[in-house]
C-alpha cells in the first residue's frame, strides 16, 4: 500500500477516532469539541495531502479512486449526524433538513457514478463539486468551535447555507453534465 492510500485509511479510522471523542460523554461539551476540531482538521487535510502526493508521484490507484472519495463522504457525513445528535453547539445549529438535502445529493451522485462506471465512463470532480466541499468542511470547522460569538455564529450561518447553495448547484451540474448516462431511460 502507497503513501496516498495510506492516509486515505487515516483519515478512514480517524473518523471513528472523531465520532468517539465526540459522541462519548466525557469532560465538558467544549473539551469534547476542541478536541474533536483538531481531529477533523487533521482527517481534513489528509485528503488534501493524499490527492497531492498520488498525484506528485503517480501514485493514483484503483484503491484510492473508490476509498478516497468514500474516506471524504464519511467524514463529512460522519461530522454532520454527530453534529445534529449533539445539538446546537455555541457556533449555532446545524438543521437536520440541511444535512438530509446534502445526504439526498451524495447518494444519487454516488448512484450516477457507478452507473456511468458500469459503462466505462469516469466522471470527474467538478468545480461546483470541490467548492461545495469547501463549504461543507469549513462548516464543520466553524461549528466545532466552542465559541459563542456574534461573528462565528454568523460564519456558521452563512457556511451552513453555502455548502446547502453548493451542494444543490453542484448536484444538479452533475445530473445534468451527465444525462447522457441515463441513456432513452429519461
Amino acid at each position: 500500500m502507497n503513501l496516498a492510500n495510506k492516509l486515505t485509511v487515516t483519515r478512514v479510522i480517524l473518523v471513528f477516532v472523531f465520532m468517539a471523542t465526540l459522541l462519548i460523554s466525557w469532560g465538558t461539551l467544549n473539551q469534547r469539541l476542541w478536541l474533536s476540531l483538531g481531529i477533523f482538521i487533521i482527517a481534513s487535510f489528509t485528503d488534501f495531502l493524499d490527492g497531492y502526493i498520488a498525484r506528485s508521484r503517480n501514485l493514483i490507484t484503483d484503491f484510492g479512486k473508490f476509498a478516497d472519495p468514500l474516506a471524504d463522504k464519511m467524514l463529512v457525513t460522519a461530522a454532520m449526524v454527530a453534529l445534529i445528535e449533539i445539538g446546537p453547539v455555541p457556533a449555532g445549529k446545524l438543521p437536520a433538513w440541511i444535512v438530509i438535502i446534502i445526504l439526498i445529493r451524495e447518494f444519487t451522485i454516488s448512484g450516477v457514478r457507478i452507473l456511468a462506471a458500469s459503462k466505462d465512463i469516469v466522471i470527474a470532480a467538478s468545480m461546483w463539486g470541490k467548492i461545495k466541499t469547501v463549504f461543507q468542511l469549513f462548516m464543520i470547522i466553524v461549528l466545532l468551535i466552542p465559541v459563542t460569538n456574534v461573528y462565528i455564529n454568523n460564519l456558521a450561518t452563512f457556511l451552513i447555507y453555502g455548502a446547502l447553495i453548493t451542494t444543490v448547484i453542484s448536484g444538479a451540474e452533475y445530473i445534468i453534465k451527465n444525462k447522457d448516462i441515463f441513456g432513452s431511460d429519461i
